[in-house]
């Protein structure tokens, strides 16, 4: 096993040799048999070891039995302690993805800390086919059938080509000493339940099985790659990426056949979950919209509009003078000038005597007009928006910037006539519009 377990390193993690390694430790029989091997291949790396106090004395021994290996060995180890009941608990979250949540955000922590280069896990073939099996159990595309990846990142998983029957086997004829999981022996949890109960019938049916089933992996993995390179070439030509909008053209999207397949490729990562609505949402009618806890999707016309959830909930800003300014939630200053330089859309300059304090800043509403700059005559804000093919989305980040009930500004955008410099010679007020906070 140590001969295999160099030549797949060699093969697919030869960077690991020279750096900086964590290895996760439980005390169990799969983590102290990866312990081991690493000593054997003179790796520089550390332990790191969670007490989750979910089985009381038991946990603090486990600890015990890491910390004094590591002492034995002279190997530096981290170790804490986690409340893992109340943070499921505060967090609504099953005890295991508690634990996993716990325990990998504790993990880059000290890889930050200490400057660590990557994570080490003994995860191994029977936790692959696990894996499936638990995501078959509860619905999955394609991706939640591809087994564990032998690297995410800075995680790296260097025993997934061996069987536990391999791994017991090592430690057997190494002798090794580990601590047992008493709650390996219960069926409380899925995984448990499939360990010892259907994987055992699946081994009987085909001696083979888990060459098998890496075997099959190998081929969902090679057609995750087919469509992975099918959903980017479909993007290219269906998604545009603008104002800090991702925008769908559905008439492109409804010419593919599975263009629900798309859309869920493209939007799952952002937290959509409810996707008959999220596919009916390209047959409705404008402006119905789908949500998810960051994100809004939206129909607006000829388009899906994907939009991060803007955390603006105030009605009205209201400047009093001047020598105000603005951070939250917009970000904008005024100043006195003597000079006019380039306006751009961020910056508008005004005559300080047209305006009227306290200045308004506020959402745009229907009724709303103003006398463009440039332009003779007045226009509705709502045809503005038209003329110049707001999305809705844009609608809704607009602000106006107002006195005595007239429009000054359609923030970051178009200034009004009626309050620009008759001459040079007035008082003269640079207002400046920083949108790089708001996007």
């Amino acid at each position: 096993m140590l001969q295999k377990l160099k030549n797949h390193i060699q093969q697919n993690f030869s960077f690991l040799q020279d750096k900086k390694l964590l290895v996760a430790t439980s005390g169990g029989l799969d983590s102290m048999v990866l312990v081991h091997l690493f000593q054997k291949l003179n790796f520089n790396f550390a332990l790191a070891h969670c007490n989750f106090q979910l089985r009381n004395l038991e946990s603090d021994e486990d600890q015990k039995f890491v910390t004094n290996y590591a002492k034995q060995h002279n190997i530096p180890c981290f170790t804490i302690k986690f409340d893992t009941k109340k943070y499921s608990e505060t967090h609504k979250l099953s005890t295991q993805v508690a634990a996993r949540n716990l325990r990998y955000d504790w993990f880059k922590e000290i890889l930050v800390q200490e400057k660590f280069d990557y994570i080490i896990t003994a995860h191994h073939a029977d936790d692959d086919v696990e894996t499936f099996l638990i995501h078959i159990s509860r619905g999955t595309g394609l991706e939640g059938l591809t087994g564990i990846p032998s690297q995410n990142g800075n995680i790296i998983r260097p025993m997934l080509p061996f069987s536990r029957k391999e791994i017991e086997n090592y430690a057997s004829e190494n002798q090794l000493v580990w601590r047992e999981d008493s709650s390996n022996a219960s069926d409380k949890y899925v995984r448990n339940k499939i360990r010892h109960h259907i994987v055992p019938v699946l081994k009987e049916i085909n001696d083979s099985f888990l060459t098998s089933f890496q075997n099959t992996l190998l081929h969902l993995n090679q057609q995750q790659t087919l469509v992975d390179d099918a959903v980017k070439l479909v993007y290219e030509k269906v998604v545009s990426e603008e104002n800090q909008e991702i925008k769908i053209n559905i008439s492109a999207l409804l010419q593919y056949k599975n263009y629900k397949a798309y859309l869920y490729q493209w939007l799952h990562k952002y937290g959509f979950t409810a996707w008959n609505d999220v596919y009916d949402l390209v047959q409705s009618q404008t402006g119905k919209r789908i949500e998810s806890e960051n994100y809004i999707l939206l129909k607006d016309r000829d388009y899906l509009l994907l939009s991060q959830k803007r955390m603006m909930n105030f009605e009205t800003i209201v400047i009093n003078s001047v020598t105000e300014s603005t951070n939250f939630p917009l970000n904008f200053s005024f100043c006195n000038i003597s000079n006019i330089s380039n306006q751009n859309k961020n910056i508008i300059f005004v005559e300080e005597s047209k305006l009227q304090f306290p200045l308004i800043i506020r959402k745009w509403n229907e009724g709303d007009f103003f006398y463009p700059a440039g332009m003779q005559g007045k226009k509705k804000v709502s045809k503005y928006f038209k003329d110049e093919k707001f999305s809705q989305f844009q609608k809704e980040a607009t602000w106006i910037l107002e006195s005595n009930s007239q429009i000054v500004w359609i923030i970051g955008h178009r200034a009004d006539e009626r309050f620009k410099p008759d001459n040079t010679n007035q008082n003269i007020i640079q207002i400046t519009y920083n949108n790089e906070k708001n996007s």
